[in-house]
């Protein structure tokens, strides 16, 4: 049996795939993950099953988090990042962890901490039952680590598990490869013309994913109803000239369909608007899903220019009738802009630490499949090298994993 050592960067659903595949293997597993909490993006999506599972692959996720966290050959590193990588014989990795304000090992999951908070966000909660600790001290927000100004949560903590004056640690490992999986920074649509960050009913889809998951109901942030007519806005930040995005994000049309499906299912009374550029229909059974969304869903072929502020809070969107190419306005409760994938922030340097190669997209590059990339011992897995759905990313964890084993074969022998 090879005895080896693999390091995973970054836990979504690639890496977590990635990993479970290895350990399986017995190779030890290092994954580290920036975040306080693994899964990446999709562990915040909702399953969208109505009557029977359309294949959105939020359950997966689910699952392969829970083998790793679980599986004694895989160590699991939240709020930690790759400092450096010296690549010689072996590849020596320096980490950087951030500070650990509240300790796994002592924290109950009890919740005194994020009830007491009077912070806004400044105590997070994870998204996962398999997410240990469930909550999360964020630097950003905390007020004592702003200012000094309020220790509620450490002084409520009935376990002792807080401390709010913890610093950061470097650790030094080595690894006989690395996958890069680390995903991929959804688009920003502030300033696109739809009033992001401006006009409280305008959120993404990623925004609603997170409120399908929570609440199980579509609401207008601004009263906390139920919102009675839905535009979805497809296409923001791809295929987008301006942005310079001139790529597909794939996975956009689908995950917004499936989602108008299940808010039509729970809010039958919802009006559903879907504008779109082209609708890609990407994934088996796809179509027989498409044909049977579009008895429940209006589809308007164009992509509004500009929302306006209506009364009582709704949104005033304008659009191109592809008919009588007349103006047109309508108002709705609620606005969902359907975002693109985009290459992580600071791609370029990890690319540069790493000594690979980036597309003109900005994605990295793969030099054949199964993620082997143009340096010796690094892989990529999942949307790191372009956008890829959830059954997608899965199916590349697995595929980096094999060529992994196959490259630490050749290195032993």
């Amino acid at each position: 049996m090879i005895a080896n050592k693999v390091l995973v960067v970054g836990a979504g659903v690639a890496g977590l795939s990635a990993a479970s595949e290895l350990a399986e293997l017995d190779i030890d597993v290092d994954i580290v993950e920036r975040s306080d909490f693994a899964g990446g993006h999709a562990i915040q999506y909702a399953c969208k099953a109505t009557d029977q599972c359309v294949k959105c692959g939020a359950c997966m996720v689910e699952e392969k988090l829970q083998s790793v966290v679980q599986h004694p050959k895989i160590n699991l590193r939240t709020g930690t990042r790759v400092q450096e990588v010296t690549n010689e014989e072996e590849l020596s990795v320096r980490l950087l962890k951030k500070p650990v304000y509240l300790d796994p090992d002592k924290c109950s999951n009890c919740g005194i901490c994020f009830h007491k908070c009077p912070e806004s966000d400044a105590v997070l909660k994870g998204f996962s039952k398999n997410h240990a600790p469930f909550y999360s001290i964020s630097d950003e927000k905390c007020l004592y680590l702003k200012d000094r100004s309020c220790t509620l949560c450490q002084e409520a903590c009935p376990e002792g598990a807080i401390d709010l004056n913890a610093g950061e640690t470097t650790v030094s490992t080595h690894a006989n490869a690395i996958i890069l999986a680390t995903g991929f920074k959804p688009f920003d649509p502030v300033n696109k013309p739809y009033g992001y960050g401006k006009f409280k009913n305008v959120i993404t889809n990623l925004d609603m994913e997170r409120m399908l998951r929570r609440d199980g109901r579509v609401l207008t942030p601004s009263s906390g109803a139920e919102a009675g007519s839905i535009a979805f806005i497809q296409c923001v930040g791809s295929r987008d000239a301006k942005s310079n995005h001139l790529w597909c994000s794939k996975v956009c049309c689908g995950s917004a369909l499936r989602m108008a499906g299940l808010v039509k299912a729970r809010q039958a009374e919802t009006q559903i608007t879907f504008f779109y550029m082209d609708v890609q229909t990407f994934g088996r059974d796809f179509d027989e899903f498409y044909a049977k969304i579009r008895k429940d869903v209006r589809m308007i072929r164009a992509i509004p220019g500009d929302i306006y502020p209506a009364a009582d809070d709704r949104l005033r969107v304008t659009f191109l009738d592809n008919v009588s190419s007349e103006s047109i306005q309508e108002e709705f409760d609620l606005v969902a802009l359907s975002v693109g994938m985009t290459p992580c922030q600071g791609m370029q340097k990890t690319a540069d630490g790493l000594k690979v190669q980036l597309t003109e997209t900005g994605f990295v590059k793969q030099t054949d499949k199964g993620g082997v990339t143009s340096e010796k011992g690094i892989f990529t897995a999942g949307a790191v090298s372009g956008p890829m759905s959830i059954p997608e990313s899965i199916a590349s964890g697995g595929a980096a994993a094999f060529e992994v084993i196959k490259y630490l074969g050749n290195i032993v022998s």
